[in-house]
């Protein structure tokens, strides 16, 4: 008797998952445009000349930044043209940096190690990043490709599949940077309208995973205003304290203007019983659980 081919995402939200608090942190990304098959652990895994790939990856890793391979929906290896690199750098007032080019051998990827010392250029729209990535989870792939295809026909420009950005449980993942905001839960046609009220600069808190800027409790808080306030812009609410005994957090959170209110925003964390996490892991993990318990206006 063959066995129930088992899919982490279905597992996930048959459990009711909670996606406010799994946003990953991080305020640089470094994208690299690779056409052909991405190996399961993405930029690690190409075969590029070892001292180009270790000077990007050690440039990278001196400010934390995370690499991921990225390539348009639908295209295929031995497409024309050169390749694309990206440092897209996190800006807490909201002037969020890129730096953009291109590389055809291994050793040009060294501009993208300088660019990872250089501020770069603000203004420029957002990147939306679509998890695709199969060989490192069956759910990334399956969830991610029709997202991919959804955005990528409505957004051709900055739209791009990328490799794992984290939470395959989730899937379909989509990161948008350098706002640094990640959503989870997605399908195509939700996608283009969470995309879309994004761009606007209206964060919805429905499939909300968090900001990467903050730590998990931080991200439960401000997705619980959003819930109960609604949709705001990105840089809307500001954490402005955060305090902690064990499981129990307490956070400040400012509101928008004008109003500027205040809130104290209660969190609790615990671990979730044991349960495969991925598609592609066997073994059963753990994972942290933030609940809002209590909202108060100061």
């Amino acid at each position: 008797m063959t066995a129930e081919r088992f899919f982490c995402a279905d597992d996930a939200r048959a459990r009711g998952d909670a996606l406010p608090g799994t946003a990953p942190y991080g305020l640089v990304w470094v994208l690299v445009e690779h056409q052909g098959p991405w190996p399961a652990n993405g930029y690690d895994g190409l075969p590029l000349d070892p001292v180009a790939k270790a000077l990007l990856f050690e440039a990278a890793s001196a400010v934390r930044a995370r690499i991921l391979l990225i390539r348009r929906h639908g295209r295929r290896t031995g497409d024309p043209g050169p390749r694309r690199w990206a440092v897209l750098r996190y800006d807490a007032t909201g002037r969020h940096r890129q730096r953009w080019g291109t590389w055809e051998r291994d050793e040009d990827l060294a501009r993208a190690a300088d660019a990872l010392g250089a501020p770069g250029e603000p203004g420029l729209p957002p990147v939306v990043l679509v998890c695709v990535h199969g060989r490192h989870d069956t759910c990334c792939a399956l969830r991610g490709r029709p997202v991919a295809a959804a955005l990528s026909e409505r957004w051709p420009d900055p739209v791009w599949e990328c490799t794992h950005v984290g939470g395959d449980r989730f899937a379909a993942n989509v990161l948008v940077a350098p706002d640094g905001v990640y959503y989870g839960g997605l399908d195509g046609a939700s996608s283009v309208d969470v995309v879309g009220q994004h761009l606007a600069d209206r964060v919805h808190a429905g499939h909300l995973r968090g900001y990467t800027d903050l730590f998990p409790a931080q991200q439960a808080a401000v997705a619980a205003l959003l819930a109960r306030h609604g949709p705001a812009g990105r840089h809307a609410y500001t954490v402005t304290g955060t305090s902690r005994a064990g499981p129990h957090w307490l956070i400040r959170v400012t509101g928008p203007a004008p109003r500027s209110a205040a809130y104290d925003i209660e969190v609790t964390t615990h671990h979730a019983p044991p349960h495969r996490l991925t598609c592609n892991g066997p073994a059963a993990s753990t994972a942290l659980v933030h609940k809002v318990v209590s909202i108060r206006t100061v």
